[in-house]
């Protein structure tokens, strides 16, 4: 598998001219162009509009289907494959190396957009309003990059960048929202595989249940399954995890003859003091406190 450190040899090796910034590309998409790129990591962002028609696309080992979304983001050093990609209409794709950030304030806040980590299949779905928003902010991005640059390009080109990422991360909260009725059978889903693994008795044989294994069964990335439930619940994956936890700890102190490392074990903690943070945290009292005020 090849892997790109400079956008000039990825250029190179699929057909296209030379990039005019060798830290910044932009590729514009039109209904007669066909995409092809053999399996490949590289060290830039992608950030994509597209309405595909028909092709192959492969993003972290996961099939794109070309059906759902019409915006996709990328981050650097994931696999990605594309085979006779064809589109309905114009778009574009936007690629940055991850060093053209340095000395700017974006380097540590695109760190903080979940959606790089997102699979393809969540992708961003785009009304026409939200849609021409963004091709807006690509325009002023491909007409500072089409003039001669000087000292004050890459700052404009980036305040556009930090703005396209900001109305991608509202225009998801959006899709969340007008989804609720999918997000409702999520959390239902969510919580039925939580159970399930506890009624198991995986505590005991496989430990605490992880964020990635949870989005796994639901056939979700991890960051997606957490920003879904958070709209829905108020509460991330991991407190929710936490606070099923707490709530089998709490019916086990009640009816049960184990101690509270004993509890603290069977669930999976192997951290005693760990567990004990975790519970009053919840509960507000220790499991100690409140095992001894239920026998009081």
């Amino acid at each position: 598998m090849k892997h790109f450190k400079s956008l000039s040899d990825m250029h190179r090796d699929n057909g296209f001219l030379p990039p005019e910034h060798p830290m910044l590309s932009l590729v514009r998409i039109t209904p007669d162009l066909v995409l092809n790129f053999k399996e490949f990591t590289c060290d830039f962002y992608m950030i994509g509009l597209k309405d595909v028609k028909a092709g192959h696309w492969l993003y972290g080992r996961t099939k794109f289907d070309h059906d759902k979304g019409s915006m996709v983001f990328w981050k650097p050093r994931q696999i990605i494959e594309i085979k006779n990609l064809e589109f309905e209409e114009d778009g574009f794709i936007l690629l940055f190396h991850e060093d053209f950030l340095l000395g700017n304030s974006l380097q540590g806040e695109i760190q903080q957009y979940s959606f790089f980590d997102y699979e393809t299949n969540e992708a961003l779905h785009l009304s026409p309003k939200e849609e021409k928003v963004m091709r807006a902010l690509y325009e002023s991005i491909a007409s500072e990059y089409a003039n001669n640059q000087d000292e004050y390009s890459k700052d404009i080109i980036l305040a556009n960048v930090n703005s396209l990422l900001r109305y991608s991360e509202r225009f998801y909260k959006r899709q969340f929202i007008n989804r609720k009725n999918l997000t409702g059978k999520t959390v239902t889903a969510f919580t039925k595989s939580l159970e399930k693994y506890i009624n198991e008795d995986r505590l005991t044989k496989d430990g605490l249940p992880s964020v990635a294994e949870m989005a796994a069964q639901l056939h979700m990335s991890p960051r997606y399954l957490s920003n879904l439930l958070k709209i829905e619940t108020g509460k991330t994956t991991q407190e929710l995890i936490h606070i099923a936890l707490i709530a089998v700890a709490k019916n086990k102190l009640r009816t049960g003859n184990e101690n509270v490392s004993e509890i603290a074990f069977a669930l999976g903690f192997e951290n005693l003091s760990y567990f004990a943070k975790l519970f009053k945290k919840e509960t507000g009292s220790s499991p100690k406190d409140f095992k001894n005020h239920l026998l009081n």
